[in-house]
This record gives structure tokens, sequence and C-alpha cells, in this order.
């Protein structure tokens, strides 16, 4: 006997969702797996996390015997590959009611006859926005260790560049060019129906835009990562949790701005001690 058509339905959407969760399940894993094992800097992250710890309470017994790395072809390499599975370890998490919306809704248009494509496409659009905010933050990264402003354990070491990067975050969050990034991505749906575009370049072109609006979001939080260490695994979390509350829970975007009043809290108290 034929199964009635919506159930056939709903189990093939049944079936998306657990594909789409075991994918992204495995990817963040991954990602966090790379992070943990050092991201080929030579040991481990909580080895890293141990001494950006030390150096940002003081105790630089440790990260004094750090040389600055030469940037060789090589390890800028290595540098981007850090930055993008970081992004991916700290986004794809909140990323996720996206993909499983996009999941829902491309089932539907196969459903009823329409193109489709496959949510890997969609996807490396979203992750290749992250990738290019990955090459910039290189591409800084690089500009603050020549003119002194980062140390090699990549821990901001200029009290003036800390309390910049903190006021700078704090405004933007309160910013119209903010919140409106972050409602297109707490709205996934509305994104998508007034963004579908049909075929793999479509979803590509989706998939592009909704990471950009996602990098308009999230750019300036990422960025706090050169006050704590760029491979400081409880930083790294933080902001990841941080950037999952403001866009999945009730109230999002004022938490958004509560974050963005404490960032601004946080420069005042630096400024204080210094």
């Amino acid at each position: 006997m034929t199964p009635p058509v919506d159930t056939a339905f709903e189990a093939a959407l049944r079936r998306d969702r657990l594909i789409v969760i075991a994918a992204l399940v495995a990817v963040i894993a991954l990602s966090w797996a790379y992070l943990l094992a050092g991201a080929g800097m030579g040991m481990s992250g909580l080895e890293m996390t141990r001494m950006s710890q030390h150096e940002l309470t003081g105790n630089v017994d440790h990260a004094a015997k750090m040389h600055p790395a030469a940037w060789t072809p090589g390890y800028a390499a290595l540098m981007f590959s850090m930055w993008w599975v970081m992004m991916i370890a700290m986004m794809l998490p909140s990323a996720a009611p996206l993909m499983l919306v996009f999941a829902t809704v491309n089932r539907r248009q196969r459903a009823t006859g329409r193109p489709h494509v496959a949510m890997a496409i969609f996807a490396s659009g979203y992750l290749a926005a992250w990738g290019a905010y990955s090459l910039a933050g290189v591409l800084l990264q690089w500009v603050f260790e020549r003119i002194g402003i980062l140390s090699p354990m990549l821990v901001a070491s200029s009290d003036e560049f800390v309390i910049f990067l903190l006021l700078a975050a704090g405004l933007y969050q309160l910013t119209p060019i903010k919140q409106a990034c972050l409602r297109y991505c707490r709205s996934p749906l509305d994104f998508l129906n007034s963004r579908w575009r049909p075929g793999a370049a479509g979803a590509l072109q989706m998939g592009l835009l909704q990471g950009a609006a996602c990098v308009g979001c999230c750019w300036f939080l990422m960025a706090l990562m050169f006050v704590s260490g760029l491979m400081n695994l409880y930083w790294i979390a933080g902001l990841a949790l941080l950037v999952l509350l403001e866009k999945t829970i009730p109230g999002g975007q004022s938490f958004g701005r509560a974050i963005g009043i404490g960032l601004l809290v946080a420069s005042a108290g630096v400024l204080a001690l210094t």
C-alpha cells in the first residue's frame, strides 16, 4: 500500500533534516578537533590557551620565550587555514537553523517539481564568505605583528589597542548596520523567501549573501580574538556562545545591544586601569 503523500513528504523531510544535522555535527566536531590539536602550530590548543592566559594575566614568563614567526607563504597559508577553520567552528552552530530551513525549502521545491540543488552548494557559499573574512583577518594579523601591537602568542600587547577594539566592537553592536544584519541572521525563512534563486549558481549566490550578512553581524565580535589570543580556546568558545545566543534566543537583538553595552563598560574598565 502506497503511503499518503503528506506522510511520505514528512518522512523525506525528517530524513533530510537528520542528514543535515549529522553533516553539521561532523564538520563542527572536526573543526574543533583541529583547533584542539593546535591547528598546525606545533603545540596543542590547550597549551596555546594556557600561554595566552598567562600573557593576559601578566605572567609573561612562558610567552617571553616565544619569537615572532617568519611570514613565509607556507606560514601565511597555515594562518589562513587556522582562521577559516576557527570561523567554521564558531559560526556553524549558529547557522544550523539556516541550513535546516534551506533543507526544508529545498525539499518542498523538489516535491513540487521545481529546481532544487544540493545543500553543499548553498553551504559552500556561506563558508566562502567567512573564508574571505579569514583572509582579511590574516592580513590584519600580519599588519598588527609588523607594527608591534600583537605579541608572538597573538595576544594584543598594547592597552590602547585593547581599548580601541573593545570600544569599536561595543559601538558597532549598537549600529543600525549590525541590527539589520542580525535580523537577516535571525530570520532565515524570510531571507530565503525574499532571495530565493534557482539552480546551483542561485544557491551559491544565496549562500554568499547570507554569509555576508552573518559576517556583517559578527565581524567585530570575531576581531576581539586579537585581544585574547587567536588560539585562546576559552575566548573562541565564549564568543561562539554569544553569537549563538544573539541569533537564536527570543529577544536576541536586545541581547546583542546588551553585549555592546558590556563591551563599552569593559573598554572603560581597561582605560581606568591603565
